[in-house]
């Protein structure tokens, strides 16, 4: 896809934030040291659009990319983060939760996750709770280029088999340092986003 456009529009912190408007959008969900901001940055072509946090778990607002002006990327903060009081992951649980179950514009989640490790166990609660929610899921497995080319089948597989994941969804083989994967990625979000 060729990005003419992209601009974060709104942090929002509350469900009254979530911008209106008919566009569709995709959400990206993983555990807050993946590579969320550099696959966005990666994909989108723009080096500085999300910003790279030398401290996990600093995104604690859902940020809404507006993109080529026909659709909504949608960060939301990171899993698995211990340095948050239990007070601010519940507020943002909350949040999370009523993006995730009743926001139209949604039309898939994008889950990031680390292929050079076995999913988390916050890796899983989160992909069985988009699934329970009748969500459409694109995995991308971050961080390619950091282990030989020819382990990836035997990580993609061991991803598949611990997520239990369901046959329909995708697992797409990514690199924001050399790009790999990033026409694919493209190729699975259009079809979430417009199919």
């Amino acid at each position: 896809m060729k990005i003419n456009s992209a601009e974060i529009i709104i942090s929002a912190a509350k469900p009254h934030q979530f911008p209106t408007g008919p566009f569709p959008e995709v959400a990206l969900s993983g555990r807050s040291n993946v590579g969320k901001s550099s696959f966005i940055n990666t994909v989108l072509g723009r080096k500085g659009l999300a910003r790279i946090s030398q401290r996990p778990g600093k995104t604690q607002t859902l940020n809404f990319y507006f993109i080529n002006e026909r659709f909504h990327f949608v960060d939301v903060p990171g899993y698995g983060y211990a340095k948050v009081s239990k007070k601010e992951r519940e507020a943002w649980g909350k949040v999370m939760e009523v993006y995730f179950q009743e926001r139209e514009q949604l039309k898939g989640v994008v889950q990031l996750i680390d292929i050079r490790h076995k999913p988390t166990e916050d890796d899983v609660m989160m992909y069985d709770w988009l699934k329970y929610h009748n969500c459409r899921v694109l995995i991308i497995a971050t961080k390619a280029d950091k282990i030989p080319r020819g382990k990836w089948d035997k990580h993609v597989k061991e991803i598949k088999e611990h997520l239990e994941m369901d046959k329909d969804d995708k697992v797409v083989v990514f690199s924001s340092e050399t790009g790999l994967g990033k026409d694919k990625a493209w190729k699975e979000m259009e079809n979430l986003l417009f199919s």
